[in-house]
């Protein structure tokens, strides 16, 4: 993990968000017991690169003013056009603070219940969780490759390290595996290539 170099944005200068962005920097807010609402703008290129190698949940590392810092992506907002990122809000992180954030859930094996003609209806997409630091992971993996119809998964099937707290109610089902459905013209697509 590489630091990030950060420069304050001034806060008497007007539309200082969108001149960050003509310039090809991303403005944000730091958050933080001691900082008040930090104003700051980050080199695109540099934030997008750590943003895929840590994905949009996981701590920055950064250097401002001279010190090195960590914060905790809470927002990355995107344009709706472009994609690109045009805000970002980070949370100051101190020593060995325990951090509540939400992680996504990767569901491995999908791919082997289409094939069966079934389909995983999800649910949730994320779960919240309490760790330190160190221990953030950037994403919770769920294996529902040998799920049969029927099959329901909840939070509680979930396997985290021991140091990771679930937030959330582990009886919330996060997914479910049920029959493809198929719309009127699909019968009639099948009804006429019979007829043929």
């Amino acid at each position: 993990m590489s630091n990030l170099e950060m420069n304050k944005r001034p806060i008497d200068v007007p539309n200082s968000a969108k001149k960050a962005r003509r310039n090809g920097k991303v403005p944000g807010v730091l958050y933080g017991k001691k900082i008040n609402n930090l104003l700051f703008e980050v080199g695109e290129l540099e934030l997008c690169h750590e943003i895929g190698v840590n994905g949009e949940h996981g701590v920055l590392e950064f250097n401002l003013d001279g010190e090195t810092h960590k914060g905790l992506i809470k927002e990355v907002q995107r344009d709706p056009v472009t994609n690109k990122i045009i805000h970002l809000d980070l949370e100051e992180l101190k020593g060995k603070d325990k951090i509540i954030s939400s992680v996504p859930i990767h569901y491995i094996g999908e791919e082997y219940i289409n094939r069966r003609g079934s389909v995983l209806q999800k649910e949730k997409d994320s779960v919240k969780i309490e760790c330190s630091v160190d221990s953030l992971p950037k994403y919770i993996n769920l294996n529902v490759g040998s799920g049969t119809v029927g099959a329901v998964y909840k939070l509680g099937d979930l396997e985290v390290a021991s140091e990771i707290s679930i937030l959330d109610d582990l009886n919330s089902v996060i997914a479910a595996v049920s029959y493809e459905r198929k719309t009127v013209s699909d019968d009639m697509d099948l009804a006429q290539e019979e007829a043929e």
